[in-house]
């Protein structure tokens, strides 16, 4: 498959308050987030030209970025108004948005106290992550796991955080496989390099207490819509012998979406009933209109 580098595209960015053309969308080679992963970013899907729980998203970067240590110099309003305005510059309806903050390079040592802080956001067409999605996906035991919040950001969607995801990742794809489920520090059942997991066991769901990975606006929407069809949701500690008892396990996340697993190392599963439901009802919400999908919601 031949790929089309993110340097060398059309279109237009949003770069500290201005929309520019992407290929000029630049940074220096001794910028603090490159070499010490000072960077927050988020990852949002439009449908039908509106940007699902748009304020959501950048409410967690700009929370993102406190965890840190800095304040991203834009407002929740303007960020949501510069991501309605890339998507809207690209002609775009259906697509992935990318906001990302970061250091820049006015020091380059552990301290970074007085860089400025940059933000930009791009978006491009982007399809389901997992393409035929009920077939379901196969992912393989990840060899790193989730740190003790003590030791990591963990709250934060921070830059540095998925470096770990990448390397489970690719060794899991390096095996036939298609990603990667992860443990935490304690050998409990985390979630897999992006997205979060959830079980269905005799007809609830259920599904890791996240106190040391993201809790995902994905994952919150998706238990939403279990409630509403009182489908009964539970979050708790969970441990990985606990899919032997799983009729269905399943993914979510802004870029997987819905995506049912078929596999997790040698123990397979059939994608069903909840499941399907759960996916078709996610695939309406998201092409509501944002007022329609807020009350659709069951806290």
């Amino acid at each position: 498959m031949s790929l089309v580098p993110f340097d060398d595209r059309d279109g237009l960015i949003w770069f500290d308050g201005a929309l520019i053309p992407w290929r000029d969308a630049k940074l220096h080679v001794l910028t603090h987030g490159l070499h010490y992963a000072s960077g927050v970013f988020e990852g949002e899907r439009a449908y039908a030209g509106n940007i699902f729980r748009l304020r959501m998203h950048t409410e967690r970067l700009i929370g993102s970025g406190r965890i840190l240590g800095f304040e991203i110099p834009y407002t929740a309003d303007e960020i949501d108004a510069a991501c309605i305005a890339v998507l809207k510059a690209n002609g775009l309806t259906d697509s992935y948005l990318r906001p990302i903050a970061w250091r820049g390079s006015e020091m380059l040592s552990v301290s970074g106290q007085h860089t400025k802080i940059h933000l930009a956001i791009a978006a491009w067409v982007w399809p389901a992550y997992f393409a035929d999605r009920m077939a379901g996906v196969a992912l393989d035991w990840a060899e790193w796991r989730r740190p003790d919040p003590t030791t990591a950001p963990t709250a934060s969607k921070a830059t540095g955080n998925y470096m770990i995801g990448t390397l489970s990742k690719h060794k899991a794809e390096a095996n036939g496989f298609a990603d990667a489920m992860m443990l935490d520090w304690r050998g409990r059942l985390a979630e897999a390099t992006g997205a979060n997991v959830f079980l269905a066991i005799d007809g609830a769901l259920h599904t890791p207490t996240p106190d040391c990975f993201l809790d995902g606006i994905t994952r919150r929407t998706v238990m939403g819509l279990a409630r509403r069809r009182q489908i009964p949701v539970i979050e708790r500690a969970m441990q990985p012998e606990e899919f032997e008892r799983a009729q269905e396990v399943f993914l979510a996340g802004t870029a997987a979406e819905v995506t049912p697993v078929r596999q997790i190392g040698d123990r397979h599963f059939t994608p069903g009933q909840i499941t399907e439901t759960l996916l078709q009802d996610y695939e309406a919400l998201v092409r509501m209109a944002p007022d329609e999908v807020e009350g659709r919601l069951v806290a």
